[in-house]
């Protein structure tokens, strides 16, 4: 998901990830508005005012999951609304079930409509003789209209029955209660496709091209979702040592930094636990040796090895790791400790590498399953 969208900020805490499919829709904006002048300005404006209509019912959202005591990790900007990623298994959980899920639910709408009726107000404050209700509702000769039919056509949406919509997660959850989390989450993506294929062709029908971009991002909403839930089984349930690589480098603490180098050229790794006595004492990266020798000249692994790092154990999930692993600035090396003795170690580039073959894996699996 996140190799589809690029980092635009930060709010609160929260990353912002906008998806590369909003860069379509500046694209459509400018060939429906034209390329140059004015017009190319109006396109500009009127994408401008499709994020902010998202950007608003998101922002609501992240006040209602602070106030439930959720804690996200980022929110990716699609152009039917956001899918945030929670810190932790406990706030995705609670963030699935009772009042907190029914906030999240009918916040985002609730503050769409809400802005539409200030529109509305605003809109006959200053002319009162222009009507909302003239064709085409969504113009760019006509900014303020489009704003508030843009918060309407958002609302509606996510009123739909179609997972990852707000109403379809509220569906979901009533499937939980009788076929489980998994196979919930299953059949509330294959309802939310069929109600985005039916958008889809009465936009084919009624030549709505705003039913028919409804019906795609839903689609393309409820996909991703899809494989979030089977990458998040993944993590959830592999262990260490099942991905763990067990035939790595090490280097002693009272190694030079020359002879670090002549070890590394025989390894693929780019990180090496370091020992002394067979214990683990720290972690070295082979371009901290480098740039070392380079600046400094030839020393010793203890005096520039990392003495901050992050341990697991072999029965340690997937999932606790890879959040360790990403949860701290530079960290791309994770030891595996059976007691005292390093097992195995764990990078972040196969950890990536792991996890999307694993991912895969269970995949098929379910497909040949059902």
């Amino acid at each position: 998901m996140r190799s589809w969208s690029i980092p635009i900020g930060h709010f609160l805490g929260v990353e912002i990830r906008l998806h590369f499919f909003f860069a379509l829709l500046l694209g459509l904006s400018l060939l429906y508005t034209g390329m140059s002048g004015m017009a190319a300005v109006r396109g500009i404006a009127l994408w401008l005012l499709l994020l902010a209509a998202v950007g608003v019912r998101e922002l609501a959202r992240a006040i209602a999951s602070a106030y439930h005591g959720l804690k996200v990790r980022s929110v990716m900007l699609l152009p039917i609304g956001g899918l945030p990623s929670y810190a932790t298994p406990e706030s995705a959980e609670q963030a699935s079930e009772g009042s907190a899920q029914l906030s999240l639910a009918m916040v985002g709408p609730l503050t769409n409509f809400a802005v539409a009726m200030v529109l509305l107000a605003f809109i006959r404050g200053i002319s009162p003789d222009i009507s909302v209700l003239v064709k085409p509702w969504i113009t760019a000769d006509h900014l303020l209209r489009s704003a508030f039919w843009f918060n309407i056509f958002l609302g509606v949406v996510n009123l739909l029955p179609a997972y990852p919509l707000d109403a379809g997660k509220l569906l979901r959850s009533g499937f939980s209660r009788s076929r489980g989390a998994l196979q919930a989450t299953r059949t509330a993506s294959t309802v939310g496709q069929v109600i985005a294929l039916v958008l889809f062709v009465a936009g084919v029908y009624w030549q709505s091209p705003w039913l028919l971009l409804a019906g795609f991002f839903i689609f393309v909403g409820a996909q991703l979702e899809d494989q979030g839930l089977v990458f998040q089984s993944v993590v959830d349930t592999v262990r260490m040592r099942d991905i763990m690589l067990t035939d790595f480098a090490l280097l002693s603490a009272s190694d030079t930094l020359e002879d670090a180098i002549f070890k590394s050229i025989h390894s693929l790794q780019d990180d090496f636990p370091v020992v002394r006595s067979g214990l683990l004492v720290g972690i070295v990266s082979r371009q901290r040796i480098l740039e070392t020798l380079q600046i400094d000249g030839n020393g010793y692994v203890q005096s520039i090895m990392s003495r901050a790092f992050q341990v697991a154990q072999p029965q340690d999930s997937l999932g606790v790791t890879f959040r360790r692993i990403t949860g701290e600035r530079g960290l791309s090396l994770v030891p595996v400790l059976d007691g005292e003795q390093i097992v195995g170690i764990v990078t972040l580039q196969n950890l990536m590498h792991s996890m999307g073959l694993l991912a895969e894996s269970r995949r098929l699996q379910q497909q040949s399953s059902s």
